[in-house]
């Protein structure tokens, strides 16, 4: 969200500027549509967070905060995904070399939690998959899924 807020944050500022979006889909569609579907879904919802949108959206915020619900988290049936583009997170080295796979850490860990890094080669992106030992398992076999991960 920083760069689409204008004017832009000041470069020392060490918040988060985050924005939730919704893609809501039954699990019957889900299931029929494809893979490629869905991700078009979850990229039409992000492409609505314009200049404008994002501006409007942390001035609001700003005048009447809003902390964000734990309810979401307690919801048997939400998968919710994060990232951020902004960290190069393979080109830190901390004195021991470039990192070999790269974790979120422990905070705000719950069944369907998915975290999206850039991958370590380039083109590459990783996927850190916050599951139930029943979900991976259903995972693993559906033929559609596997044919499209590497692991």
């Amino acid at each position: 969200m920083r760069p689409r807020i204008d004017p832009p944050l000041p470069q020392q500022y060490f918040g988060a500027a985050i924005q939730g979006g919704r893609v809501k889909m039954k699990a019957g569609e889900l299931l029929e549509l494809s893979l490629g579907y869905t991700a078009w879904q979850i990229n039409q919802m992000i492409s609505t967070f314009t200049h404008i949108s994002a501006t409007n959206f942390f001035e609001s915020w700003a005048k009447n905060p809003k902390p964000m619900s734990p309810v979401i988290l307690t919801i048997g049936n939400v998968l919710l995904m994060r990232n951020s583009p902004r960290f190069n997170v393979y080109g830190t080295d901390f004195g021991w070399g470039r990192p070999v796979a790269v974790r979120s850490g422990g905070g705000n860990k719950f069944d369907g939690m998915i975290t999206i890094f850039e991958g370590s080669e380039e083109g590459s992106i990783d996927i850190e998959a916050c599951l139930s030992p029943a979900t991976l398992e259903s995972m693993v076999d559906d033929a559609e899924f596997m044919d499209v991960v590497s692991i």
